[in-house]
């Protein structure tokens, strides 16, 4: 199983990104993004979940991100407006078999947001 993310970069205060991880190896429940800032922990961004097609997003992205995907190849993107500096991070993509626990990850990509 893998997953590869991809899509950061650097981008001004306003601008946009959109990311995109897709997985290999077999199907997941959910798909989600997390992201870690520089000296804090890692929070959680975004989710998708495949059979119902819900979405959730933390507080601090709603309104400017959106999570979509296409459950046929396995790859989901998030789509990043209205970037501000604090979105500064390494996002990951990670995965869910069962409720309760991601099982794999990605390997990040950076995201900075200049002011």
């Amino acid at each position: 199983v893998q997953l590869q993310a991809s899509g950061g970069g650097l981008v001004q205060a306003g601008g946009s990104l959109r990311l995109s991880c897709a997985a290999s190896g077999r199907t997941f429940r959910t798909m989600a993004w997390f992201r870690q800032a520089a000296g804090k922990e890692r929070e959680f961004v975004a989710r998708l979940i495949w059979s119902s097609g819900s979405v959730y997003y933390a507080d601090s992205v709603k309104g400017r991100f959106n999570i979509s995907g296409a459950n046929a190849n396995n790859t989901v993107h998030l789509q990043m407006n209205a970037l501000k500096p604090e979105d500064t991070a390494i996002y990951y993509c990670a995965a869910q078999i069962i409720v309760g626990r991601y099982d794999y990850w990605g390997q990040g990509t950076q995201v900075t947001v200049s002011s």
